[in-house]
């Protein structure tokens, strides 16, 4: 008697990823990156910046693509590299072709999202806070959705050290986009939901 083949483990009971170094290397790069961007800005006197998101406007609608990228100044980067660090070294626990399509879903769907309602007042909207947005609350409730233990461990242990931050999904604060917050973070759920029916489809074909 031949013993069935193990069902794949789900990617989403994985708290971290398959290949950590890769990933820590992976995400100092891609923070890398951002940094030279804003040297890059920095030189220019700030006109690169200028490429956000301009809500409500034709010619500002391909800021989507470009504002996670950038930012106000050194003191807003310093401010995101811990937590873009993280959490996108921890959303990287189910491979890179998932994290790529939930950080591809939350940095489109969640720019447009500023882009409708951000307001028409001539102001753009920039920075990596909305990515940093969808990645924790992709982090959040994945585990709920999964129904795995780890993961919701994981999930209260973010939300401890970082679930304050949350409250930036509310308006109040001046200058700071928090649509890209709120949009971001709705991205990040819905993410979540996808990634788990997809696992759970492939654990039944498996």
């Amino acid at each position: 008697m031949v013993a069935p083949a193990p069902v794949p483990r789900p990617s989403m009971a994985r708290v971290l990823p398959r290949a950590p170094l890769r990933s820590v290397l992976f995400m100092l790069l891609f923070t890398a990156a951002l940094y030279v961007i804003e040297a890059v800005d920095t030189v220019s006197g700030q006109q690169i910046q200028e490429n956000g998101i301009e809500p409500l406007e034709l010619d500002g609608l391909d800021g989507v693509l470009w504002a996670p990228l950038l930012h106000d100044d050194w003191a807003h980067l310093i401010a995101n590299t811990v937590p873009f660090l993280v959490f996108g070294f921890l959303a990287l626990a189910g491979g890179f072709r998932q994290f790529a399509m939930v950080t591809a879903l939350i940095w489109v769907l969640g720019g447009l999202g500023v882009w409708l309602t951000g307001g028409y007042d001539g102001g753009v909207h920039i920075g990596a806070s909305g990515l940093i947005f969808g990645w924790l609350v992709f982090l959040l409730t994945r585990g709920f959705f999964a129904r795995s233990g780890l993961q919701i461990l994981l999930a209260v242990g973010l939300f401890f050290v970082w679930g304050g931050i949350l409250f930036g999904v509310l308006p109040g604060q001046p200058g700071v986009s928090w649509q890209a917050h709120l949009f971001g973070a709705l991205t990040g759920l819905l993410a979540a939901r996808l990634v788990a029916g997809a696992d759970r489809r492939t654990g039944r074909a498996a």
